[in-house]
């Protein structure tokens, strides 16, 4: 079997590796199109059904992944406002995380060292550059370019996000978990951070457009927003510097919007599409590096199953949507959430630590009723709209 793989990530990586080891004899050839070692993003999360999976599938990859991943424990929140002593209060929990070049560097040597070619330094692919392929594997990202040309086939959507948020390391070691929220003059602005190594953690700000705006991030430089993160931050950073990564161009990571992707289908032809390309999950539940490498290994278990390649793909996307479906659903509701966040910080802090641990068990269309209700100054209609919806709740 000659199998192409377009996009070095963990999606493409992985089913590389599980197709070597499924029939040592196939051809399987990753081609990446940033060099090698260079790669966006700082780290990622990812819990124990991640981990049962992996050694499941290769055990020895597993093992090299846990032997570098960062064990953190506990979750913590913090309220600071304006003119008062912050707020905690503590949620449980823990989780692993593993800096995303430590991660990526592993996969590929795995890959390697079974067979798998990889191409760095591609550039931008097409699907039509592969005519002796049986299979072309397109994990290619949330930009897909394989997923733009077969649009009329796969029937994407593809829906940006109403926040803002940057992602950035820092040398402070945040061993627990911490979501930290810091009132500016401007709105509610807050991170999302983990240690990931014995020297960094990842630091995610988010803030609504308003804020963005209101606080001149839209015309500051680089170096004038970090310097203000920094400042607003003082208390969660202890004077540690905020570090913007140089992603595959040089430049300097910017401001994004997230984005929600789905398909209507997930394949055509020979061709099917796997992680971020397929499906996106916000940042805030973590989730994509898991998903992508599930994909790979229920693509693989398909293959395993059907000889014949349509009932294969069809048997991966029955399987892999419905997984994605619920867990979409998870990721929209915690996006509505924390869109919402100066409606839900004027609790304690207990009680918005409670609402921020079961975010996304919430059906977001609720979610936005309740805070839409609460906004009406005809106190009748938004009672019942209210209690309308706390009825469906339960």
């Amino acid at each position: 079997m000659n199998v192409v793989c377009i996009g070095g990530g963990p999606a493409g990586l992985y089913f590389g590796i599980l197709t070597k080891l499924r029939d040592p004899s196939a051809e399987v050839c990753v081609v990446e199109r940033n060099p090698r070692g260079v790669t966006h993003g700082w780290s990622v999360v990812f819990w124990d059904d991640l981990v049962r999976s992996l050694r499941a599938s290769d055990p020895k990859t597993a093992s090299a992944i846990m032997s570098m991943a960062n064990e953190w424990y506990d979750q913590q929140v913090q309220i600071g406002r304006r003119n008062a002593l912050p707020q905690r209060a503590r949620m449980g929990g823990y989780g692993y995380s593993v800096g995303r070049t430590t991660l990526l560097q592993i996969l590929t040597d795995r890959a390697e060292s079974l067979g798998v070619k990889i191409d760095f330094s591609a550039g931008m692919v097409d699907v039509s550059a592969f005519p002796d392929a049986d299979l072309v594997v397109a994990a290619d990202g949330v930009n897909s370019r394989t997923r733009t040309l077969l649009a009329p086939h796969l029937r994407p959507a593809v829906n940006p996000g109403r926040n803002y948020y940057i992602w950035l390391g820092t040398r402070k070691l945040f061993n627990v978990f911490t979501f930290a929220f810091e009132e500016s003059t401007a709105g509610w602005v807050w991170l999302h951070a983990y240690r990931f190594s014995k020297d960094y953690s990842t630091v995610i700000f988010e803030c609504a457009p308003e804020t963005w705006h209101g606080l001149g991030l839209d015309k500051m430089t680089m170096e004038e927003g970090l310097v203000l993160l920094q400042r607003l931050f003082s208390s969660e950073l202890g004077g540690h510097e905020l570090i913007n990564q140089a992603g595959p161009t040089g430049q300097m990571m910017p401001w994004l919007n997230f984005v929600d992707v789905t398909n209507q289908r997930w394949y055509h032809g020979n061709v099917v599409l796997m992680g971020d390309a397929a499906h996106t999950t916000h940042f805030s539940i973590g989730s994509g590096t898991k998903l992508a490498m599930e994909d790979a290994i229920w693509l693989d278990r398909a293959l395993r199953a059907y000889t014949a390649l349509p009932k294969a793909l069809a048997a991966y996307q029955a399987e892999r949507s419905r997984v994605v479906v619920a867990r979409q659903g998870e990721a929209r509701a915690s996006t509505v959430w924390f869109d919402n966040i100066a409606h839900h910080i004027e609790t304690d802090p207990v009680h918005f630590a409670y609402a921020l641990r079961t975010r996304r068990q919430q059906p977001s269309g609720i979610s936005w009723m309740l805070h839409q209700a609460t906004q009406y100054k005809a106190g009748q209609v938004a009672r019942r709209w209210v209690s309308n919806a706390k009825r469906r709740l339960q």
